[in-house]
């Protein structure tokens, strides 16, 4: 077995038996393709199966030499599954990953931003522009519903459930889920779907995309990026953000407005209720709150 065809059958794995989505993927195969090219340099020759411990060492030593802490820590996290992979299809009988330290590092707290500095940043969109509207309704249903920036790009008409109140999100791994949609977010869709959306005539496969680029099809994930980063240095905002940053504060508002964890839990489409417990290290004062509501003894 080589490399190559390894990665390949790995690849199919992830996507068929784990249903990870393609940008995760695609992040697994960077990092095995940094080993692959390590061992071409240094005139390794090992194959999947044969590799050891002691080269995953070197190999760890070397990347440690270009990335930071939590990358290597990513990285070595990635091989590791990667050989479990090889050990449950029979392949191997042990992971050389196994003995491998991954660098310490301390939770990283999500950048958020205040209800302030949200209707500001929205403030600052400038209506008059052709795609003043647009990028409103965007900023809108992002911070309404909590959406990564993939679940907003790929929104189709289709999954407008707005009489019910709800809209339907396609997330990680293709798992669909149903979020609450507020009032004003239906209001600013339903406005850009009539007055400005109607007016560009969508190319092939993009009849049904919600949010559209002048020339009919859908936006890109860059496309946000460089939205949000306009308004940021418009309205001279102090901190580094990005689409997920309209995500993050949609969560700790919740929280911290009394929302219930598992709730935001669900909206968010978080599998595992400790990656939404995040949050609540973001806003500490939420478990001050909860103590003195609900302890018998307040």
């Amino acid at each position: 077995m080589n490399w190559q065809n390894a990665i390949k059958d790995y690849h199919l794995f992830l996507k068929i038996e784990r249903g990870l989505s393609k940008n995760t993927i695609d992040s697994y195969s960077r990092d095995l393709k940094k080993l692959e090219n390590f061992l071409t340099k240094n005139e390794i020759i090992v194959t999947p199966i044969s590799i050891d411990d002691n080269i995953i060492q070197q190999f760890v030593y070397e990347i440690a030499k270009e990335v930071n802490p939590r990358s290597q820590a990513r990285i070595i996290s990635g091989l590791r599954s990667f050989f479990d992979y090889l050990i449950f299809e029979n392949y191997r009988e042990s992971n050389p990953t196994d003995l491998i330290e991954a660098p310490k590092i301390g939770r990283k707290l999500p950048d958020t931003l205040s209800e302030d500095e949200i209707d500001h940043l929205i403030s600052a969109i400038d209506l008059s522009h052709p795609q003043g509207e647009r990028n409103r309704t965007i900023l809108e249903t992002m911070y309404s519903c909590g959406l990564r920036v993939s679940e907003l790009i790929f929104l189709n008409i289709s999954d407008l459930f707005f009489e019910e109140g709800f809209i339907r999100v396609t997330g990680k791994g293709d798992k669909q889920r149903y979020v609450p949609i507020q009032y004003n977010a239906q209001k600013y869709i339903s406005i850009y779907i009539k007055d400005v959306r109607s007016h560009i005539k969508p190319k092939k496969n993009f009849e049904d995309t919600l949010f559209l680029n002048r020339r009919g099809k859908g936006l890109t994930r860059q496309m946000i990026f460089i939205i949000l980063k306009g308004l940021a240095l418009k309205i001279d905002l102090n901190k580094k953000i990005s689409p997920h940053t309209l995500r993050h504060s949609f969560a700790t508002h919740l929280l911290k407005n009394g929302a219930d964890l598992r709730a935001i839990q669900q909206m968010l489409g978080h599998e595992s209720i400790t990656t939404t417990e995040v949050y609540v290290h973001v806003d500490k004062s939420y478990l001050k709150e909860v103590v003195e509501t609900f302890h018998p003894r307040k």
